[in-house]
């Protein structure tokens, strides 16, 4: 990967559409461009419609934008090109700019430049990449709070404090006789407890970010015939699993993800929990054993009360998640039995009734199951977040014993702190070694 190349790719997905967008950066984009573009676009920022040709061919009619160094998404001098969709134009498009000079991007690489550029930090770039595939409005809430740069913003305030916490450390160890007397253990004490309390506020985020970014897995589980999938198809609003009449129909478990407006669910819908001796349907029970082992939610689904307490006892041999229970095909079922079944939810695939209390019901379930999402809050989405955090809070927690206990010298305990930013600074993407010597002579008076 080489820096100095001006890198070009379509930015837009691949195929028949009305539009393409194509873009252009890097050092020497500008001189590229003016090969193919009349007339040059006499502004920045400003679009223009131009012709784009290769040699004395025109290539099509686009709207041109040029963003100059360094106020462009990359960092380098940018040129995006809007041409009509299809497969021929935008690929002659870049096949002419790559004749000029410039080189097929690589995957990502426009915000690997940025980030290389200053314009992003790691956390944000990941963000990109997230918000790209949102599959729920809670996916897209949290990527774009990432993107704005509310977690690193959180983690750089956490990397503050551990700085500080070293430089009141390094303070007492080499200035000790100075005015302000030796730093008192408290004090210390109490700065570590203020951090350890913020990475544990937010390594608990961690499980509803792991919800939001991969969906809450529900099974609908219940014997043959029960109208799991049913269930399945009006739930997600079009026709996926096969229905009959016939028992045992479901031979694999089919996935899919929704968005219920707060959560992404990922429904599973099983194969009928029976015995039976057919060697595929038995596969098909132990595939479904495997889903409600690994289930958040279990939707357990019969026609009738007596059905749903049997199911329920087969399902708990089997999974340790919350059941929800459900009263399928309630559309045959008489308002009398209904009532008796006051913590069943009455759900009819036929008639559409029941579903979204169905819906309301799992998203309660979760929020007790996990806690609400807080809107202020910055998430942890990834398994890396996840580990660097408890790096960290694990080095802070070793300090902070060392600390209470006097048993390893204040330089040798101090090792753990740098640990910890050096944890904090690589998840972010930041890293400057010299920073604590700075926050000494900047917050002391030091040699006066």
């Amino acid at each position: 990967m080489h820096l100095e190349d001006a890198i070009i790719a379509v930015a837009t997905p691949t195929g028949r559409g009305a539009l393409a967008l194509v873009r252009l950066s890097g050092p020497g984009a500008f001189a590229i461009a003016r090969n193919h573009v009349q007339p040059w676009p006499s502004e920045p920022r400003v679009v223009q419609l131009c012709t784009v040709h290769n040699v004395d061919e025109i290539l099509d009619q686009a709207l041109v934008v040029l963003f100059p160094a360094p106020n462009s998404f990359t960092g380098d001098d940018t040129v995006e090109f809007s041409t009509h969709g299809g497969y021929l134009v935008p690929g002659s498009i870049v096949a002419a700019l790559i004749s000029s000079g410039a080189r097929q991007a690589l995957p990502g690489e426009f915000t690997r430049r940025a980030v290389l550029n200053g314009k992003l930090d790691i956390l944000q770039a990941e963000a990109i990449g997230d918000l790209i595939d949102a599959r729920s409005q809670a996916m897209q809430r949290t990527a774009l709070g990432q993107l704005d740069g509310g977690l690193s913003r959180r983690l750089l305030r956490l990397r503050d404090d551990l700085v500080d916490l070293e430089a009141l450390i390094a303070y007492d160890i080499d200035f000790p006789e100075e005015d302000d007397g030796p730093i008192s253990r408290e004090r210390v004490e109490i700065a570590v407890a203020a951090i350890i309390a913020s990475l544990k506020t937010l390594l608990a985020t961690a499980p509803i970010g792991e919800l939001i970014r991969e969906g809450a897995v529900i099974v609908i589980a219940g014997p043959p015939n029960a109208g799991k999938s049913s269930l399945f198809n009006s739930l997600l609003g079009r026709s996926r699993a096969i229905v009959t009449e016939t028992p045992g129909t479901t031979r694999d478990a089919l996935e899919a993800v929704i968005d219920s407006g707060k959560w992404p669910l990922r429904l599973v819908d099983t194969a009928g929990l029976r015995d039976t001796n057919d060697p595929i349907e038995r596969l098909g029970i132990e595939v479904s054993e495997r889903y409600l082992a690994d289930a958040d939610i279990v939707l357990a689904c019969a026609e009738n009360l007596a059905g749903l307490e049997q199911t329920k006892g087969v399902i708990a041999h089997n999974s340790t998640a919350p059941i929800l229970s459900v009263r399928t095909k309630a559309d045959l079922v008489s308002s009398c039995d209904e009532a008796n079944g006051s913590h069943v939810v009455a759900v009819s695939a036929e008639t559409g009734a029941g579903v979204q209390e169905l819906l309301d019901a799992i998203n309660n379930m979760l929020a007790t199951e996990h806690g609400e999402i807080a809107p202020d809050l910055p998430l942890l989405t990834r398994a890396r977040h996840r580990q660097a955090l408890s790096v960290a809070y694990e080095e802070i927690e070793e300090f902070d014993q060392a600390w209470r206990e006097k048993r390893l010298p204040a330089p040798v305990a101090s090792v753990h702190l740098r640990t910890a930013v050096y944890t904090l600074e690589e998840l972010i993407g930041s890293v400057d070694v010299e920073d604590v010597l700075d926050r000494v002579f900047s917050s002391f008076c030091v040699g006066k």
